[in-house]
């Protein structure tokens, strides 16, 4: 061996790396290929280094990490010699390796079942229009920000305390959310996630049990049906009618019950005070609790919006979900949920074990950027813009595609839904459209009853006047 193994070593004098580490990982390679047997005794660090024409340090680096690794055992007065237990024999390996060298492995049945779930919906390459869900980046104040974010960071040392939740955040933002939307909760209930997904399913993981109902709406966002079958629920799609959800004679009981009131996902509508106390006698009377996803309630156009279902509720039994993603721009990526008092203390001992921690600094950062007025300024002004935006997005698709679809202006939010108002496949019209480079999610991916319906979700947000006009202008051809 002695004389064989410098001829299975090739070492690169002029490659990238040293040759301390090329030796160090070819003699790992030939360790746990079992080409070095256990324990063979290997040369000494003399003889090595001069057939290899190597300094006798390289040689003596590279054996010591080895030895430091557990891959060789060094003993004073005595040769190296290989440890036992390290090969990795290939002929031993399963036969259901393919010969590609790819290994067959097997997944859960709940991640081998997410490519039916047709969600999150994904866009290769930069966001274009009309790709729903989105803030127009380009509008937010990125230079007050980042003052924002450099004070936070610099605070970063004088910070003694640093809870999972930043108190001053929760102040804040719970201080706006109750002038706002009327929320009811003490600034602890106030909890920061890294989206309003994982707050969605830290939820279903802490309330349902495996078998328990939980119902969506249909249609409705995929996130909920998602997070619920992650929890092992079964899921019931309740059809909405023309005021929401439709609650009525329905047979079993549900424990979670997600909604979207202030702006239907996808209709946009606004759901009445009437369908909303009476959801919230349903709970009462059905000991369920109801998620209320308000992931774009900052922006209405019309009126005053109507106060959260957390502020009705006569009972804490609904969890408030909501994101700083949609009011300032994707990036910022934190969503909060506000949740029950009595479960605080189960939430955040579920919030730390599922890892949905969210940067202190950024925190710090978001909660000077509210006491300071910038969040509630860039959401007034955002509002006026996209109200602007919506009813030229109205104007152009009844413009362009007014006899092949039907729409229905929303009281606010990012998006619209426009339906279809001859039969036709939206799947397919929406696959066109993207190879025409406009962007849209078919209606019939997120329904989840049986139904004919089909059209067109449609983001108008994040995209000016001209940018509108000429993705109207391609869809209008594409219906057609």
């Amino acid at each position: 061996m002695d004389d064989l193994l410098p001829g299975m070593l090739h070492l690169e004098r002029d490659g990238g790396e040293t040759l301390t580490r090329q030796l160090t990982d070819q003699l790992r390679h030939l360790i746990t290929e079992g080409r070095l047997a256990p324990g063979q005794r290997l040369p000494s660090s003399r003889q090595l280094a001069q057939s290899l024409a190597l300094s006798r340090n390289t040689v003596s680096f590279a054996i010591e990490q080895l030895a430091a690794e557990g891959y060789v055992a060094l003993s004073a007065g005595r040769r190296t010699i290989v440890a036992d237990g390290l090969t990795l024999d290939r002929r031993k390996l399963s036969s259901r390796s393919s010969r590609s060298g790819r290994a067959r492995i097997s997944v859960s049945a709940w991640a081998s079942s997410l490519h039916r779930a047709n969600w999150p919906p994904l866009h290769a390459g930069r966001p274009r229009p009309f790709q729903p869900g989105l803030a127009d980046e380009r509008e937010f104040a990125h230079d007050e920000w980042s003052r924002y974010l450099r004070r936070a960071a610099r605070n970063a040392l004088l910070r003694r305390d640093r809870p999972i939740n930043h108190p001053p955040l929760q102040q804040a933002l719970l201080r706006h959310l109750a002038v706002h939307r009327g929320i009811k909760a003490e600034a602890s209930q106030v909890l920061i996630v890294p989206t309003a997904q994982a707050g969605l399913t830290l939820t279903a993981m802490a309330m349902l049990e495996p078998g328990d109902h939980a119902w969506i709406e249909s249609p409705g966002y995929g996130g909920a049906n998602a997070a619920f079958h992650a929890a092992s629920a079964i899921v019931s799609a309740i059809p909405l009618d023309a005021q929401g959800m439709a609650i009525a004679a329905r047979k079993e009981t549900p424990r979670l019950i997600f909604v979207t009131p202030s702006h239907q996902y996808p209709t946009g509508r606004l759901m009445p005070i009437g369908r909303r106390l009476e959801l919230l006698r349903f709970a009462e009377a059905a000991d369920a609790c109801i998620i209320e996803d308000d992931y774009d309630g900052e922006f209405h156009y019309e009126a005053r919006p109507v106060a959260a279902l957390q502020g009705l509720a006569p009972s804490p039994r609904v969890f408030y979900l909501g994101t700083f993603s949609k009011a300032t721009y994707a990036d910022i990526r934190i969503g909060y949920i506000v949740v029950p008092e009595a479960l605080i203390g189960h939430f955040e001992l579920a919030q730390r074990h599922m890892g949905m921690l969210t940067s202190i600094m950024m925190q710090d950062a978001l909660a000077e950027f509210i006491n300071a007025g910038a969040y509630l300024g860039h959401i007034r002004r955002m509002t006026r813009l996209y109200k602007a935006r919506r009813d030229h997005m109205l104007q152009a698709l009844a413009a362009e595609a007014g006899d092949r679809l039907s729409v229905e202006a929303p009281a606010g939010g990012m998006q619209l839904l426009a339906t279809c108002r001859r039969q036709t496949n939206d799947q397919e019209l929406s696959a066109r459209l993207i190879e025409a480079g406009v962007v849209s999610r078919p209606l019939s991916s997120m329904l989840y009853h049986r139904t004919g319906e089909q059209g067109l979700f449609l983001g108008f947000a994040a995209w000016n006047e001209k940018e509108i006009d000429q993705a109207a202008r391609i869809l209008g051809r594409i219906v057609r």
